[in-house]
C-alpha cells in the first residue's frame, strides 16, 4: 500500500498548526495564572518535575520510533498478520516500561530536595506534586499508549490532533478554575492525571475503529524480534543524549540558579519552544511519508525532496529568529513585567540555538526514517554528555549565559556534523558538501535579515502593545521581502512556489514574476 504522502502531510500539517496554536494559547494562560495567583516558584517546580520525567522517559528507549520504522514495510505490503504481531510485542514492552518508570521513580523520592536550590514554596508538598506528576507518566504507558504507533505510521496524526483538542479542552477550562479561582495546585495535578487516562481511552477506541484488522496477537520470528531489540537499543542512546540535552538546562539551573531563575528562563524558552513545536509539527507528519518515500523511491528524489524541505525550514527559521530578536523583550515586559526580563545576550544565544536546533532536527528525522540508528547511536549520548559537563563547568563561572552556550557547542562541534556525515554517506550516498553550503548561505542570510529588522524596530518609541504590533509587522512583512529577493531564481523556492499554488488555488508565482521584472528594471505588463 503506497501512503498519499503530501494529501497526509498537508492534512496532518493543517491540524497539527491548529492544535498548536490552541496549545500554545493555553498552556500560556496557565502560566500566566500560576505565576499572578500563586508564584513564580511554582512555575520553577513545574518545570523541573517535568524535566525529571524526562529522564524517567528514557525507560522507553526508543521503543516507539522503532515501532512506527517496523511497521513502514509491512503496511507498504499490506502485510496485516506481522502488524498485529509488532503491536503485541509492543504491548507487552510497554507495559514493563510503566513498571520500571514507577519503580525508578519511587527509588528517587528521596533525593528530590537535592534538585532545588534555595527556598521552596511553604504551602507545598513537593513529594505529592512529585508522584502526581509520575502517576500520569506511569499511566501514559500502561493504557494502550502503543495503538498510537498505527496513526503515525498510517501519517495520521491529525486524528491523534482533533482528539487533543477536544479532551485538552474541558482539562484545561477546570485546570484554570483550580489555580484562579480554588488556588489549589494539587487539584490542577490531579485533573491532568485523570485526563491522560481518558485521552489514551479515547484514542484506543478510535483507532480500532479506523484499524479493526489490527490487534494485538500473533508472534514475530525470532530473527525479527532480534532485529527490533537491536534497533531499540542503538536507539536508546539516542533517547539518553537528547533527554540530557533537553532536560540539563532545566535541571542545572534548579540546582545552581535556583526555582526563581528557572522559572523566569523557562519563560522565554517556552516561547522559543512553542514555535519549535510548530515545526515539529511538520517534521512528524512528513516523517512517515519519509519513510515511505525511501522505501519505494530513487535516491535522487530523496535527497531533491530533502533540499526543499531544508529550504523551507530556514525560511521560516529566518522569520522566527527576526521575530525572537525584535519582540522577545517587549512582550516579556507585557507578559510578565520588567523584573522578570533576562538580558538580552540571551535572546541572542537563543536565536542561535534555535537555528541549530532546526538543522539537527531536520536531519534527525531523515535518519529517524531510514532507520540509521545503529552507526548513528553514539552521536547523541557523546553530546549530551560534553553538553552536561560543560553545562555544569559553565554555569558556576558565566550563570544562564553558560548553560545556554553549553548547548548551542555540543550542537555545532558535535551533534550536527555528525549526523549529517552519517545521513549522507549512509542514505544519501554522497558529498554533504552542498547542504552545509546551503546551511551557511542560511544563516548568513537570518543574521543580515534579523539585523535589519531589529534596527528597523528600534527606529520607533511607541507605548507597549502598539510596539509590539508594530515590531511584528516589520519583521514579517521585511523578512519576507527580502528573503524573496534573495531566492526569487532559486530552484528550490521556485519549487516550493509551485506547490503553494497547488495547495491554495493562489498564484503566488505571478507575483514573483512581477518582482523578477522589477528587479530587472523591466515595465510588467
Amino acid at each position: 500500500m503506497k501512503i498519499e504522502r503530501t494529501k497526509n502531510a498537508t492534512r496532518n500539517i493543517i491540524f497539527g498548526v491548529i492544535q498548536k496554536i490552541y496549545m500554545l494559547f493555553i498552556p500560556f494562560i496557565m502560566r500566566t495564572i500560576m505565576i499572578y495567583f500563586l508564584g513564580v516558584e511554582y512555575l520553577g517546580l513545574n518545570s523541573l518535575f517535568t524535566s525529571v520525567l524526562q529522564v524517567l522517559n528514557l525507560a522507553e528507549l526508543g521503543v516507539g520510533n522503532a515501532m512506527i520504522y517496523s511497521m513502514y514495510k509491512p503496511i507498504a505490503e499490506d502485510d496485516k498478520s506481522t502488524i498485529c504481531a509488532l503491536m503485541n510485542l509492543y504491548r507487552k514492552y510497554y507495559r514493563y516500561i510503566g513498571l520500571f518508570i514507577a519503580v525508578i521513580g519511587f527509588i528517587l523520592v528521596p533525593f528530590l530536595p537535592f534538585l532545588i536550590e534555595g527556598s521552596i514554596p511553604s504551602d507545598i508538598n513537593i513529594y505529592v506534586i512529585y508522584i502526581l506528576n509520575l502517576s500520569a507518566t506511569v499511566f501514559s504507558y500502561w493504557l494502550f499508549a502503543y495503538k498510537n504507533s498505527l496513526f503515525d505510521a498510517h501519517q495520521r496524526n491529525d486524528i491523534v490532533n482533533k482528539i487533543n483538542i477536544i479532551v485538552v479542552t474541558v482539562q484545561y477550562i477546570l485546570q484554570i478554575f483550580a489555580l484562579s479561582v480554588l488556588k489549589n495546585y494539587y487539584l490542577y495535578l490531579v485533573l491532568a492525571l485523570i485526563f491522560q487516562i481518558i485521552i489514551n481511552i479515547i484514542t484506543a477506541l478510535i483507532a480500532k475503529k479506523m484499524f479493526p484488522d489490527y490487534t494485538p496477537n500473533g508472534k514475530l520470528r525470532e530473527n525479527k524480534i532480534k532485529e527490533i531489540n537491536k534497533s531499540i537499543q542503538d536507539l536508546f542512546t539516542a533517547k539518553l543524549g537528547g533527554t540530557i540535552v533537553n532536560s540539563a538546562d532545566t535541571l542545572v539551573i534548579s540546582a545552581f540558579l535556583g526555582l526563581s531563575m528557572l522559572a523566569i528562563y523557562q519563560n522565554y524558552f517556552y516561547i522559543m519552544n512553542s514555535v519549535i513545536g510548530f515545526f515539529t509539527i511538520i517534521f512528524t507528519s512528513c516523517t512517515a511519508g519519509i519513510g515511505n518515500s525511501l522505501v519505494v523511491e530513487t535516491k535522487e528524489k530523496n535527497y531533491y525532496d530533502f533540499k526543499k524541505l531544508a529550504f523551507l525550514i530556514i525560511w521560516i527559521a529566518t522569520i522566527c529568529i527576526s521575530c525572537f530578536l525584535c519582540l522577545y523583550q517587549p512582550f516579556m515586559t507585557v507578559w510578565v513585567g520588567s523584573q522578570y526580563l533576562l538580558d538580552m545576550k540571551v535572546v541572542i544565544l537563543l536565536c542561535v540555538y534555535f537555528y541549530l536546533y532546526l538543522i539537527n532536527n531536520l536531519s534527525c528525522v531523515y535518519k529517524d526514517a531510514a532507520g540509521i540508528w545503529h552507526k548513528d547511536r553514539f552521536r547523541p549520548l557523546i553530546s549530551g554528555v560534553t553538553n552536561l559537563i560543560m553545562n555544569i563547568i559553565m554555569v558556576r563561572y558565566i550563570g544562564i549565559y553558560g548553560v545556554i552556550l553549553s548547548t548551542i557547542f555540543s550542537y555545532l562541534f558535535i551533534a550536527m556534523p555528525w549526523v549529517i556525515h552519517n545521513l549522507f554517506s549512509l542514505v544519501f550516498f554522497k558529498s554533504p558538501k552542498e547542504y552545509i553550503f546551503i546551511i551557511l548561505k542560511g544563516a548568513s542570510i537570518s543574521v543580515v535579515i534579523s539585523s535589519i529588522c531589529y534596527l528597523l524596530c528600534n527606529m520607533v518609541k511607541l507605548s507597549s502593545i502598539l510596539q509590539i504590533i508594530y515590531n511584528f509587522s516589520v519583521c514579517i512583512f521585511f523578512s519576507n521581502i527580502f528573503l524573496i529577493l534573495i531566492y526569487r531564481k532559486n530552484p528550490m523556492f521556485v519549487s516550493m512556489t509551485e506547490i503553494f499554488d497547488n495547495i491554495t488555488n493562489f498564484k503566488f508565482h505571478y507575483f514573483i514574476n512581477i518582482i523578477n521584472n522589477l528587479c530587472k528594471g523591466e515595465k510588467n505588463v
